[in-house]
């Protein structure tokens, strides 16, 4: 604790301030994994999550109360928002406890970060002889390395389950349309017109190996963008003024937070749905 508030006196007294870093900064080793400020951060928001979620599994009652009937409520109009994309409520239901984990991630983490206070406590640091303030908390979404994780994991599972729902082979005409090239020497001549249609189906299923790639880099960039420049709006703001001027832009932030969370949940249940449907469908 003596550290603690030797560090946080020691902040007025700092010749460089650095919470809003692109990339994120260490606090400490587990052997040679390095743990930075924003897997912290996000360690801290899975144990909200857990902790939330048993607190409602134990609240859930025949009869709901208040605080059930809410996150009910929640529940079934994101049901009714996924059955625009899915067009089933079956399969809204099944890919509904995976999509929603991302949302809520999300948007705890977003929240979490416009806190007042959030990123003030830390340590002060010694590099090349300035010191530096390096604080405990940052915002997870705010590194491009926990944005592009989530994206690879979204995008990864996609295809898992693509190939579990519609089978290796209709998965892997997506992509490389076998069927197409061996429909080429076989109907040739009954239907000239393939010589010049599936060689075009062909290499649009190229360009889906491209898509694929571009969806990562969209999904990641995307939410680490709207993020990252928000927590660097907020800095400037209160650097002017640190009372009342702020408060307009910190509801935006919620706005823009609750959004952010949200787009990368549909473009996550968008994917599935593509992967997990046959390509003539």
């Amino acid at each position: 604790m003596s550290d603690m508030t030797q560090a946080n006196e020691n902040v007025n007294q700092t010749e460089i301030y650095h919470p809003h870093n692109v990339s994120a900064d260490p606090l400490f080793n587990i052997g040679e994994f390095v743990v930075t400020n924003s897997l912290f951060t996000s360690w801290i928001v899975v144990v909200f999550i857990i902790i939330l979620c048993l607190f409602l599994n134990r609240s859930i009652k025949k009869i709901p109360g208040k605080i059930q009937n809410i996150f009910e409520m929640i529940t079934e109009k994101f049901l009714e928002m996924f059955d625009s994309l899915t067009g089933s409520r079956e399969t809204s239901v099944k890919f509904f406890p995976f999509v929603f984990t991302f949302f809520l991630f999300i948007l705890i983490s977003n929240w979490m970060a416009i806190i007042p206070g959030f990123a003030s406590i830390g340590q002060v640091v010694e590099a090349q002889g300035q010191k530096i303030f390096i604080p405990f908390t940052r915002g997870v979404m705010a590194d491009v390395n926990t944005t592009l994780a989530l994206a690879l994991v979204g995008v990864t599972a996609s295809h898992i389950i693509g190939v579990s729902y519609i089978g290796f082979w209709n998965y892997i005409n997506k992509f490389i349309n076998l069927e197409a090239m061996a429909d080429i020497p076989r109907k040739m001549w009954k239907e000239p017109t393939v010589l010049l249609i599936n060689p075009i189906k062909v290499f649009t299923g190229l360009i889906e190996i491209v898509s694929e790639v571009a969806k990562v880099a969209s999904l990641s960039f995307r939410l680490f963008g709207n993020i990252f420049a928000g927590e660097v709006l907020l800095a400037v703001v209160a650097g002017f003024l640190a009372f009342g001027l702020p408060l307009p832009f910190l509801f935006l932030e919620l706005l823009v937070g609750l959004i952010q969370a949200l787009i990368f949940a549909l473009l996550v249940l968008a994917y599935l749905v593509m992967m997990t449907t046959v390509q003539e469908h």
